[in-house]
């Protein structure tokens, strides 16, 4: 058995409309968030995020944010990627309103809170993103005053 290796593929700096909340459910609260664009560049990948996708976040009765994540990545070349993630956002109680305001956040250390992603990709069999098929993903994120920022880390 061998450690885990890591491999830097991308900053994902995503932009999120308001959200809107669906209220309290049997599961915990389901909020929503539509992704209304961005970026990512990495060594390998640059490109823009395409408007459309979203997060439906559910709110835990810990408090813990389970995020549940589809995007899609446009590259500079016109390849097209399917993106999934699920992942844990868990802030301390004593910042949880700071980082949920976009007007405060950024005044937050992101060390200070956890928020980790589980990226999986699906492109194009014939594309030249199709390696993306066969890797799994970390991502380590923040939260910005326009949406999401992640380091995004492939698993070799």
């Amino acid at each position: 058995m061998s450690d885990l290796k890591s491999e830097f593929l991308f900053d994902f700096d995503a932009l999120l409309d308001e959200s809107i909340d669906y209220g309290q459910t049997p599961y915990g609260q389901r909020i929503y968030a539509r992704v209304s664009g961005g970026s990512f560049e990495g060594p390998k990948l640059k490109g823009r995020i395409l408007p459309g996708g979203g997060d439906w976040a559910l709110i835990r009765s810990d408090g813990v944010l389970s995020i549940d994540v589809r995007a899609t990545l446009e590259t500079d070349a016109g390849d097209r990627i399917h993106a999934t993630y699920g992942g844990r956002l868990a802030v301390p109680p004593e910042h949880m309103t700071a980082v949920f305001d976009r007007e405060t956040t950024e005044t937050i250390d992101p060390a200070g809170y956890y928020f980790r992603t589980l990226p999986l990709f699906e492109a194009a069999s014939d594309s030249a993103c199709n390696w993306l098929n066969n890797i799994v993903a970390v991502g380590v994120g923040r939260v910005t005053s326009r949406g999401v920022a992640y380091r995004v880390y492939a698993i070799l």
